[in-house]
Order: C-alpha cells, then sequence, then structure tokens
C-alpha cells in the first residue's frame, strides 16, 4: 500500500491545537502523494460496547482487518460511519483535510487507537510505520505538566522517528 511514498502521522484530538498542528502540517511538511495519517487516539471504553467487544475477539468488522485498518477519508467524512469508532471529527478538521487532499494530491486516512495518548502515538509510530510525526502542544504551566504529564514530551522522548511540536500559542 504504501509503495515510495512518505508517511506523515498527525496526533488529532479534534482541540484547537491539534487543528494548528495539522494545518502546519499540510502547509509546511505534507507534498504530493504522501500519505497523511490523522492519528486519534480515544479512552479506553470510549466506544460503542457491542462493537469493540467484536473488534477485540476477532480483530476485524467485516471483512476490514481492524488492527490494520486506515479509514479513508471518504469514510470519516461521514458522521453516521464515524459514531460506530468513537470518533467526531470537526467541520473545520474536515475542511483543511478535504482541501489537502483535492488541491495538493495528498493522501488522507485516519487511524483510530484506544487507551493512553502517549503510548498509543509511540505504538503508531513503529506499527504503522511513519516517516515523521506532528503533534499540537497545548502550552500547560509546569505543574499542570507535572501533574497531568505531556503527550508531547513523551512522544519526542520515545518516538523512533522525526518528531515535530507545533506549539498552540503564537
Amino acid at each position: 500500500m504504501w509503495d515510495d511514498c512518505r508517511r506523515i502521522g498527525v496526533a488529532v484530538d479534534f482541540s484547537p491545537c491539534s487543528k494548528k498542528a495539522l494545518k502546519w502540517a499540510v502547509d509546511n511538511v505534507a507534498r504530493s502523494g504522501d500519505h497523511l495519517i490523522l492519528i486519534s487516539v480515544s479512552p479506553e471504553g470510549n466506544y460503542e460496547e457491542g462493537e469493540m467487544q467484536l473488534w477485540e475477539a476477532t480483530g476485524s468488522l467485516g471483512d476490514v482487518v481492524f488492527r490494520e485498518a486506515l479509514i479513508p477519508l471518504s469514510e470519516f467524512s461521514e458522521p453516521h460511519l464515524m459514531k460506530k469508532y468513537g470518533v467526531s471529527p470537526d467541520a473545520e478538521t474536515l475542511d483543511i483535510v478535504s482541501t489537502a487532499a483535492r488541491q495538493h494530491g495528498i493522501i488522507v486516512v485516519l487511524k483510530i487507537y484506544w487507551g493512553d495518548a502517549r503510548e498509543k502515538l509511540v505504538e503508531a509510530v513503529d506499527n504503522i510505520p511513519l516517516d515523521s510525526i506532528l503533534i499540537g502542544n497545548r502550552g500547560l504551566g509546569k505543574l499542570k505538566r507535572i501533574i497531568m504529564g505531556s503527550v508531547s514530551n513523551f512522544v519526542v522522548n520515545n518516538a523512533s522517528c522525526p518528531v515535530t511540536v507545533v506549539k498552540s500559542h503564537d
């Protein structure tokens, strides 16, 4: 599937800082023919009970192998389909990626993980595999960063590919 194209991951939680990172990736990194892989991490339990149990037991949803499933832009633009995955892309995110795909020839897909965002983003780097990953930074103060833990700091220190952190403030 990947051929010789670059695989650029962007961590998305549909917050303002992740949208800024996505926009920055489209404007500064991605080029025609690249795969822009949006990586969304939902907390465990943020899914429709029956479907997640089915995926865990069989590894598939219908004839799609879930562990390897990359959701194409045409599917994650459909709200009723995304409800099954427990993810709700907002209009601004969809506009950014639709424009990138249409105007720049970038192939956009979505990969969803469940669990701790820090661990799953690092896992995605090797599992997909990614050539680079971009992540937004909420600009937490030192105390909040110590208490909550910085996702971007963890990814920078543990990912096996180049990591770009896009600051949420100017």
